[in-house]
């Protein structure tokens, strides 16, 4: 599982001058997982400490003495961290905020032993705490739900994936292409949550993965206490975990999702969910230039869950009932397949690898009296800009994305849909463009594009 982050590790522990890891996300998307797997795909001696079960080692995080804290480790541990081969993995590590701030003394005094810690929430334990950050002495990675590709995986499809992995895809057989279009409705309704594809794996059964959906939708409702400040705020947060179906991939108006609450209250509970990780914001950009974060308007902006498969579960949406939709009601009526894309580019590290920034998205909007127009998701690409549609290609829709095209002097542009892989040079008016048709499952391959 998450082989994409499992490589960004590998890089990490050979990377001269390495930096103390915290691997951030939300809750239940494995980053504990991944650390216990990569130590033992690398031979490597896993010493952990569990910071939430071991809390009153805040005060001894606190000393910044490493001839202190190395000692507890060590006991709480039962192993030694002067054995050759060490990786030290401090766990739930926002349940001890010193020890945040004490990471800066391992990477100045002990440059030689490799540290992993993972956190959730760790957002709030960020602005609710007075301590010094190790700025410039800390890296960041970011984890999220696992990859379509990650999923064939993990329940065995190998030569699928083999297929979709081969560097020519355009001539894929028509077999393939059903199959792999089954297997990516699995996929929505399973979605990349680590614990519903290991039950999905083992037993096949919808029944099961929707109670796994369940169980996690739980833990987020529980979390809400340990951030909302007021029972309002609480409340408010579950109403809008309930509106996911109705907020989704649409610009964010405030008084259309709470009309009976002001605007200033709406935005933080949004807020807290985007800092909870349970929401990925994708904010209007002109895309005049790189970055594209430069040419943003953040109070223009739509949002997306966290994961396909529990987006579809507060939905109430059964395996029966996703299995059966036909492409219209697939693309055009509902987000299932703009959330599956928006998950894949939010955590497919189109951006760099390691960073402190949080996944976000960008996409382009254009409203004015005679006619609106929108392209889903603009994608940096080194130096060049993509535009990304997710559609079957209503030429109204087209239509945006070629405007969009001319107006910023770009020649190709990408579309999802549910057809075979294509390419076609196409003309609009002045235009002239290469514009690319994959269907969903082929998301991973779009770092193709950038050659």
């Amino acid at each position: 599982m998450k082989r994409l982050l499992e490589q960004e590790l590998s890089i990490w522990l050979t990377r001269k001058g390495r930096k103390p890891l915290i691997i951030r996300g939300a809750r239940q998307v494995g980053k504990s997982t991944l650390v216990r797997q990569f130590a033992k795909n690398h031979s490597l001696e896993l010493v952990e400490v569990n910071l939430e079960r071991n809390s009153y080692l805040n005060a001894v995080f606190k000393t910044k003495d490493l001839s202190k804290i190395l000692p507890e480790l060590e006991v709480v541990a039962g192993k030694s961290l002067a054995a050759p081969n060490i990786l030290l993995f401090l766990d739930e590590i926002q349940s001890t905020p010193e020890a945040i701030a004490a990471l800066r003394y391992f990477y100045e005094e002990k440059p030689d032993l490799p540290v992993i810690a993972t956190g959730s929430l760790l957002e709030f334990v960020l602005s609710d705490h007075q301590f010094s950050m190790p700025v410039g002495r800390i890296e960041y990675l970011h984890a999220g739900p696992m990859t379509f590709r990650e999923f064939l995986m993990a329940i065995g499809e190998d030569y699928l994936l083999g297929l979709i992995n081969q560097g020519e895809f355009l001539d894929l057989p028509e077999s393939a292409h059903r199959n792999l279009l089954h297997l990516q409705r699995q996929y929505l309704f399973v979605g990349g949550m680590p614990e519903s594809v290991l039950r999905f794996s083992e037993t096949r059964s919808p029944v099961e993965v929707g109670k796994v959906h369940r169980s996690i939708i739980q833990t987020y409702e529980d979390d809400f206490s340990r951030y909302a400040r007021t029972d309002q705020n609480r409340e408010l947060l579950e109403q809008f975990l309930r509106l996911v179906p109705n907020a989704m991939g649409r610009k964010v108006i405030y008084s259309r999702l709470f009309p009976h609450h002001r605007s200033g209250t709406v935005k933080k509970a949004i807020d807290l969910l985007v800092k909870a990780r349970l929401l990925i914001p994708a904010y209007h950009s002109d895309g005049s230039g790189i970055p594209l974060a430069a040419n943003e308007n953040r109070s223009v902006y739509k949002l997306y869950f966290l994961d396909v498969g529990l987006m579809n579960s507060i939905c109430k949406l059964e395996w029966s009932q996703i299995s059966n939709f036909d492409e219209r009601q697939l693309i055009h009526e509902g987000i299932i397949a703009e959330q599956f894309i928006a998950q894949h580019l939010a955590y497919h590290q189109y951006h760099q690898p390691m960073g402190a920034e949080a996944p976000e998205l960008h996409y382009w909007l254009r409203e004015n009296r005679s006619q609106n127009a929108e392209v889903d998701f603009v994608v940096q690409q080194g130096r060049r800009i993509l535009p990304v549609e997710v559609k079957s290609g209503k030429s109204g829709r087209l239509k945006s994305l070629q405007q969009f095209l001319m107006n910023k002097s770009l020649n190709v542009a990408l579309r999802f849909d549910l057809n075979q892989p294509s390419r076609q040079d196409l003309s609009y008016e002045t235009l002239h463009y290469t514009f690319h048709s994959w269907p969903l499952y082929l998301v991973e391959r779009m770092d193709d594009l950038s050659a």
